[in-house]
């Protein structure tokens, strides 16, 4: 029997934000992951891989290559794959196309928490950050809110007309501070260093969903936004001693450990009360790509 071979473009059509969120929760009832990064580096390139093995779902090693002097050359500067394999006997079971398992699994991660952690009845969706990922939360955070409207705030106002004026239902914010306060859900995908969004801006209520920070030295909100807010994460095995959003204010004690909720793994306590603002940070990790890469493989199957 032939291994699948899953392209972008055939694997995307067969996808469903709310199947695959279901996936997610599924795979949090299962023993918790065994997960292994390797990093190899010939300057200015770089392979890095990362593994992950859930008892009773299987292995998954996630390959990323990036050569910064390829666009120079009109190729993509990130390419990769990912090999998923049996746990029943460690063959082969599908190569998935590396962009797709990282749409599905970045903005399906962020659409967990939110169909637990933001208001149902939100109306108003605020995306930081007119990039590929943000693209992808407009589509997640439309399967989950129908009725939304929403709002786009980037550095660069000419990236965010683009994305606006190609999708329903969507306006570009300029005063960032005022784009922040007015959204129900505040979701952000930037490369930013320095915190974006400052709690200050906060209301009771809101959910603010973070994804760009995935470095020791990255941030997207300050202090105040984590000291006001309930913090939920991903997983603690990838987010706290690897992430500045949560190590930098836990080393400098700005929040404690048990300022944080919960993370997937105790996806029970992913609740809120009316007044809360709730603050998730989405880590990633490669437990989050197993998981996705399974649900790929059973659409494809299945279809």
């Amino acid at each position: 029997m032939s291994v699948p071979v899953i392209p972008f473009e055939a694997g995307d059509k067969l996808l469903d934000w709310i199947g695959l969120t279901d996936a997610l929760a599924a795979g949090h009832t299962l023993p918790k992951a065994e997960i292994g990064d390797t990093f190899l580096y010939r300057d200015p390139d770089t392979l890095l891989s990362r593994a992950a093995w859930i008892d009773g779902l299987g292995m998954a090693v996630k390959t990323a290559t990036v050569f910064p002097q390829n666009p120079s050359a009109a190729k993509p500067m990130i390419n990769g794959g990912v090999n998923l394999y049996s746990d029943g006997d460690g063959t082969l079971s599908a190569i998935i196309d590396f962009h797709l398992a990282t749409k599905w699994k970045t903005a399906g991660d962020s659409l967990l928490a939110a169909r637990r952690l933001a208001r149902p009845d939100s109306q108003s969706i605020l995306i930081v950050g007119a990039g590929t990922v943000g693209a992808s939360l407009y589509d997640a955070y439309t399967a989950a809110f129908p009725t939304a409207r929403f709002t786009i705030w980037n550095r660069t106002q000419a990236k965010a007309e683009a994305m606006a004026q190609s999708r329903a239902n969507m306006s570009v914010a300029t005063d960032l501070a005022a784009a922040v306060h007015a959204a129900d859900i505040v979701t952000s995908a930037t490369m930013s260093t320095a915190p974006l969004i400052h709690g200050d801006w906060l209301r009771p209520g809101q959910h603010i969903d973070l994804i760009g920070a995935y470095r020791p030295d990255m941030r997207e909100v300050d202090d105040t936004a984590l000291q006001r807010s309930r913090v939920f994460v991903d997983s603690f095995d990838t987010t706290v001693g690897h992430i500045g959003e949560i190590k930098i204010p836990l080393e400098a004690g700005t929040i404690t450990r048990d300022h944080l909720q919960a993370d997937y793994y105790n996806l029970d306590a992913f609740t809120r009360q009316p007044d809360d603002i709730t603050l998730f940070k989405n880590g990633g990790g490669a437990h989050l790509d197993l998981m996705t890469c399974r649900y790929i493989l059973d659409q494809w199957n299945a279809a």
